[in-house]
């Protein structure tokens, strides 16, 4: 560091020190969701991702986002994550850093800033870049906001507080910002215009289709989701009609207490609040507002979820529909992860003929397979998910628009897909942006929920936890398809697999605990269960189980 600058950043480690000291001796790792824990333990976290935040930006020499918020985890939780200069997730390589620099003595803040510095040779220390900050609705959020402001400050970086806001809108103002504006302008209210406007175009004067009605159950989990829902209704001017539920005054007001996207995939069942009639279509978003779920109640009030894959084959097969009829040669492309339901992958290979690839669990790998395409889609099976656009893509369209020489209805075609660009959030998966895009594609259809189901019916699957005493002696490969270690497991749930009709099942550790994930999906749900409790009992004998071994039903 030059010798001016030592001055100030004296001050940074003093102002650490006294007002933000390292309360918690126990380690905070930095994962795919950053950081996440009991919110009185954040103070001195949300402090140094503030220092981070304003070093991340100097070396990109862009704007960098900060979202504090713990999406599904209960309301005494939070937590943050950075957000990089085109809206993705924080670079990996960083995530180290942003571990270090949380877990790091006071005393030694100092040496490991230098390193970070010394590391990606930072020099214009005396730059004030943007640092875009927002928070969910948890009462925690605008006391640990403060804290990343003082850290923002400190290190001389130029904080923006936008206040409440769902995760997807800041990574959306900070793609705004970074390319000047070419994505939308960086506020609420450009936000909700951008996302309105084209989902009216594409809508048109005849707001009912078909077995389409334009009504949509809307379950808030009484975040941040339920609070913006109500400014984009009024943009929407009735093109679409969104009941609100679970909004803190309808519902049990407790931040994703048994409400939330969460809960219903998890549970199977309907949110609290929700009127439990027949085939009425519901949705529910989790607290930060990232990811969703769609769900209904038949005549004989069984309940139905269609989750991420669901609305995955829904957008692939009607974004290949259209893009045919631009008759633009464009390479569409689906992503998914292991846990994706087998016959959602059979579907969209063999009905929808879209290419599908598989990858490991994670958003960023998801995200980052999706880039390869001109389009593609990807969500995971909990609703988070989305489309990218290349820009190349992008501008094929628009310059196949200009010409004189398409047909009406190629250029009806190409029309539509641009604004249906603008209704997605490219830069994550989006909540409201997705159920935007869903209605979109029902209207077009003339769908009603129980037509857009009836594409395929899903295989039955479970999901089971084994304690392990030490997770890392489970290795994979293959999009964790295939376990590497411990020898001779792969080969046992091989053999196991085999007994069971369109059976399969593979095993993973978690990334945060001692346990090791079984998934497992059969024809049949007596299958199904038998499968994952074989399973997971060989993972306990082979992988270092702890307690009870898993029961194996009759």
């Amino acid at each position: 560091m030059a010798n001016n600058n030592k001055l100030r950043y004296r001050t940074v480690y003093a102002f650490a020190r006294e007002m933000y000291p390292k309360t918690v001796k126990s380690d905070i790792s930095y994962g795919t969701a950053g950081f996440r824990t009991r919110a009185t333990d954040l103070s001195y976290v949300m402090y140094r991702m503030g220092l981070l935040a304003v070093l991340r930006a100097r070396y990109k020499n862009a704007a960098i986002g900060v979202m504090i918020t713990a999406s599904h985890n209960p309301e005494p939780d939070n937590g943050v994550k950075l957000v990089d200069p085109m809206g993705e997730m924080l670079e990996q390589s960083w995530e180290k850093w942003a571990t270090k620099l949380a877990n790091v003595t006071d005393d030694k803040l100092e040496n490991v800033m230098n390193d970070i510095i010394n590391e990606y040779k930072i020099e214009n220390m005396n730059d004030r870049p943007e640092v875009l900050i927002g928070k969910d609705t948890r009462p925690s959020s605008p006391s640990l906001a403060k804290a990343v402001v003082d850290g923002v400050l400190a290190l001389g970086g130029k904080p923006i507080d936008y206040g409440i806001v769902t995760t997807p809108q800041l990574h959306y103002f900070v793609v705004c910002k970074n390319t000047h504006r070419a994505y939308g302008q960086p506020t609420e209210e450009g936000y909700y215009k951008k996302l309105t406007g084209a989902f009216k175009k594409v809508r048109g004067q005849n707001f009912n289709n078909g077995n389409y009605t334009n009504r949509v159950l809307y379950d808030g989990a009484n975040g941040v989701g339920a609070k913006k829902v109500k400014y984009l209704r009024e943009g929407l001017e009735g093109s679409l009609l969104v009941d609100m539920y679970n909004d803190e005054i309808i519902g049990s007001g407790k931040l994703n207490y048994l409400c939330g996207a969460d809960f219903v995939k998890s549970q199977q069942k309907f949110p609290t609040g929700l009127p439990q009639d027949p085939n009425l279509r519901c949705c529910s978003v989790d607290g930060d507002a990232d990811r969703i779920v769609y769900y209904y109640l038949d005549e004989d009030k069984k309940f139905h979820l269609l989750d991420g894959d669901r609305i995955a084959t829904l957008i692939a097969g009607y974004l290949k529909e259209v893009l045919e009829k631009t008759s633009i040669d464009l390479n569409l492309g689906l992503v998914q992860t292991a846990y994706a339901n087998g016959a959602s992958t059979d579907y969209i290979t063999n009905e929808l003929k879209v290419p599908v690839a598989c990858v490991s669990t994670g958003v960023k790998h998801l995200h980052h397979k999706a880039l390869e395409y001109d389009i593609g889609v990807y969500f995971e099976a909990n609703g988070h998910g989305t489309v990218v656009f290349k820009d190349s893509a992008k501008k094929r369209l628009k310059d196949a628009l200009q010409t004189n020489n398409l047909s009406d209805e190629q250029k009806e075609a190409t029309d539509k897909l641009l604004n249906i660009i603008d209704i997605i959030n490219e830069a994550v998966g989006d909540a409201i942006s997705d159920m935007l895009l869903v209605e979109t594609i029902l209207h077009s259809r003339g769908w009603s929920i129980k037509e857009w189901e009836s594409a395929y019916a899903d295989l039955p699957n479970k999901l089971l936890k084994v304690t392990v005493e030490n997770r890392a002696v489970i290795t994979t490969t293959d999009a964790e398809r295939k376990c590497l270690t411990p020898d001779g497991l792969q080969r046992e749930i091989d053999s196991i697999v085999s007994k069971y009709p369109k059976g399969r099942s593979f095993v993973r550790p978690s990334g945060t605990e001692d346990v090791v994930r079984v998934y497992a999906e059969a024809s049949t749900k007596q299958d199904c269960d038998r499968l994952a409790a074989e399973v997971a009992r060989k993972v306990f004998e082979l992988a270092g189980g702890t307690g009870t071994p898993p029961e194996i039903p009759q």
